[in-house]
């Protein structure tokens, strides 16, 4: 560890040494005091500038926190635990976890987007859509189904959107930005519908398994998640597609030793046998690179 002197120090910060003094005696720089001079490390010392540093809007830091944002997902919370990265994750819905990925407020966000055209791959359009993702690492995790839940035995026999809308069943929605908000608002434009047309339950359910919950309580008959949030809660599946949920990055990113432990863990086969057990998975794409710009 490189120590300076208080003179070092004050040339080094470009102070002078009153000024300096006066940042010692108000706690307010790092320093250590040996046999009675003051001594400050170099590496705190840049710490302590950093901290300060003013960035322009639209500038990101270099390193981002080891955060997964974006969609929920049971099987990619295992993942992170089981792979021993050290990522978190926070799960807001997928277009929250993509602004945070621009503010360089998380490493990485978990996707599921959807366009009109539900056969296109939505995740890579959407990708190349983003103007200020310039460095972008798509990085497959799996597929998945996703369905309407309802209660077991399926007693309003609801089989389509067209059943619900006809029907008057209360559903339960998640947010706007979430990827299933997004399959739900192609399929009701498939329809000639829109969410005005739907009995819907308020407020919106911000992860899948709220969105099982509402249904198991009786809050509500159906709702757009996954097979696997259905099995969990108990519930019945009616399946109507399959989805890339993928891991959108930054190049640079995608280098970091935690990010790698992820990617590693699922490119060897890490996540298979959970994925049968969790049902609803296809885990072909896990750790690949599906696209990057």
């Amino acid at each position: 560890m490189d120590f300076l002197t208080t003179s070092e120090a004050a040339e080094y910060l470009r102070l002078g040494e009153r000024k300096l003094y006066e940042l010692v005696a108000d706690n307010a720089i790092p320093c250590s005091k040996v046999t009675g001079k003051w001594l400050f490390p170099r590496h705190e010392l840049d710490r302590w500038v950093l901290s300060g540093l003013a960035r322009p809007e639209g500038m990101v830091p270099a390193e981002p926190p080891p955060i997964v944002g974006g969609s929920q997902d049971d099987l990619l919370e295992w993942a992170l635990r089981q792979s021993g990265s050290g990522l978190a994750s926070l799960t807001e819905g997928t277009e929250s976890g993509v602004a945070r990925l621009m503010r360089g407020e998380v490493a990485a966000a978990a996707i599921h987007f959807h366009g009109e055209a539900l056969a296109e791959d939505a995740n890579i359009a959407a990708v190349r859509a983003m103007p200020r993702l310039h460095d972008a690492v798509l990085v497959g995790f799996v597929r998945r189904e996703q369905g309407l839940l309802v209660a077991p035995g399926n007693p309003r026999q609801l089989r389509t959107l067209a059943d619900v809308l006809a029907s008057g069943a209360k559903m339960a929605v998640r947010q706007p930005g979430a990827g299933a908000h997004m399959l739900l608002n192609v399929l009701l434009a498939r329809a000639d519908a829109s969410e005005r047309d739907l009995h819907r339950l308020d407020p919106p359910c911000l992860t899948g398994p709220d969105l099982a919950a509402a249904i198991s309580t009786g809050r509500a008959d159906c709702g757009i998640a996954t097979r696997a949030a259905a099995r969990a809660a108990g519930l019945e599946f009616v399946p109507l597609m399959w989805e890339n949920f993928d891991l959108l990055m930054r190049q640079r990113t995608y280098f970091q030793p935690s990010v790698q432990a992820l990617i590693g863990f699922l490119a060897q086969g890490g996540v298979n046998g959970r994925a049968a057990e969790l049902t609803g998975y296809e885990a072909t794409p896990a750790g690949k690179i599906r696209f990057y710009t």
